[in-house]
């Protein structure tokens, strides 16, 4: 679906003043950020006015209860890129399909939140966001990893989960500062050997897609936190076979264990697609 044009009408500068009253500095997540958060009808059209308040640092774009999800947002507005002090963009749970290339022009981002939407790319020059630290694309329809989120080196947190995923590309190691990285709910097939060089991750989440066998190096990543932290979004819900679910359920000592045993040793096929130690 292309893209609307959206017609600037002109506004009155105390509409603009209006707007102004109502930036809040108190959000308790955004400690004395400039935030704006747009609610109702004015997601179904949003006030252009808004993108001469270049002040603002955090903008909200997302419905947030029931009785507001019959307005949502169809397009995010070409105007955006008017706005070159956002730290913060919020525009989970509209009916985005993509993103104009604009938004491409927040290069000051930190933050952005996508999830809940129909999206299935990301736009071109999406790589010249180099600010972005956190990325949520959660419940989209990605079937293909968008390339440019592995030229965002100081991320540190992205959620991929509950989308169409097929594969992860070899240089997502290039997210050398990665801690989080979340893709259950996918229909993966196997992990790409080098994900075994993103030592930095503390945090990631597997579960519920169609792998069978983990990178021989998976030890490697001895920053996981699954002893304590574990939960069933992890692993469970996938064929696991080398290692068994139950040894992955044990943390990565145990994989790493398992792993490095079954290199000296050779492991065998046996039974039902099973891996054992010879």
């Amino acid at each position: 679906m292309a893209l609307s044009h959206y017609m600037y009408t002109p506004r009155s500068t105390s509409d603009i003043k209006t707007f102004r009253l109502r930036i809040d500095t108190d959000d308790p997540l955004f400690r004395g950020k400039k935030k704006l958060k747009m609610t109702g009808r004015e997601l179904s059209d949003i006030p252009k006015v808004i993108f001469q308040i270049h002040e603002l640092e955090i903008l909200d774009l997302s419905p947030e209860r029931e009785s507001c999800l019959n307005y949502k947002l169809l397009a995010v507005p070409r105007g955006i890129c008017k706005l070159t002090n956002l730290n913060v963009l919020i525009l989970d749970t509209n009916e985005l399909r993509e993103l104009p290339e604009e938004i491409c022009q927040l290069v000051n981002l930190e933050s952005m939140a996508l999830s809940n939407n129909s999206l299935d790319h990301l736009p071109k020059g999406f790589d010249n966001l180099q600010k972005l630290r956190s990325l949520h694309l959660a419940n989209n329809e990605f079937e293909d990893f968008p390339p440019y989120i592995c030229l965002l080196e100081n991320l540190e947190f992205l959620d991929m989960s509950d989308n169409e995923l097929t594969t992860l590309p070899g240089s997502i190691s290039n997210l050398k500062n990665l801690h989080t990285l979340l893709l259950f709910l996918n229909k993966l097939p196997a992990l790409p050997d080098s994900i075994c060089d993103m030592e930095e991750l503390h945090c990631l989440w597997i579960g519920s897609n169609n792998i069978n066998r983990l990178p021989q190096n998976f030890g490697k990543l001895r920053n996981l936190d699954w002893n304590e932290t574990y939960t069933s979004s992890v692993m469970d819900g996938n064929p696991l076979t080398y290692p068994p679910i139950e040894i992955c359920r044990q943390g990565i000592p145990a994989i790493d264990r398992f792993l490095t045993s079954s290199t000296l040793n050779g492991p065998k096929l046996v039974n039902n697609n099973t891996w054992a130690k010879t």
